[in-house]
């Protein structure tokens, strides 16, 4: 069984992809789009990704504020999750996703990524997180 790792943004959905064995998550790409309500190609990308790994469940980021109360970009998090749900037909889970951009940070620190490609990587970089931490998660209960 395969897991998606997605990190929703304004204008970008960094995409990580678990191992077969769910040990790891590795980041694939960021999916780009023009305007942050245009979705349409967003939702078929995620959809054929789906469909070449055989992906059968999603973690999607779910950014809480830092008392853990819900914030605008979660409600638009929560409205993704429901449109690739009804689209895709596999079950979306929601993750605490505070402090993983941070944390992306200082992995494109410790790789010496700099500039302008850091806007490249981030968002790819905080799904692996967010995705590694739901594996994590399983592992631990196991």
């Amino acid at each position: 069984m395969r897991i998606m790792g997605l990190d929703y943004g304004s204008r970008t959905v960094g995409v990580a992809i678990s191992d077969e064995l769910m040990l790891t998550a590795q980041g694939k790409e960021i999916i780009r789009r023009k305007e942050e309500n245009k979705l349409r190609k967003t939702l078929a990308r995620i959809e054929e990704l789906i469909q070449e790994y055989g992906v059968e469940k999603i973690v999607l980021g779910l950014p809480l504020n830092m008392d853990e109360s819900v914030s605008e970009r979660s409600k638009l998090c929560l409205e993704f999750k429901d449109k690739i749900e009804r689209r895709c037909g596999i079950p979306v889970e929601m993750l605490d996703e505070r402090l993983t951009t941070v944390e992306a940070d200082s992995i494109m620190d410790e790789l010496g990524i700099t500039g302008g490609k850091r806007k490249e990587y981030v968002d790819m970089i905080a799904a692996q997180i967010i995705l590694q931490d739901y594996i994590d998660n399983i592992q631990s209960k196991n």
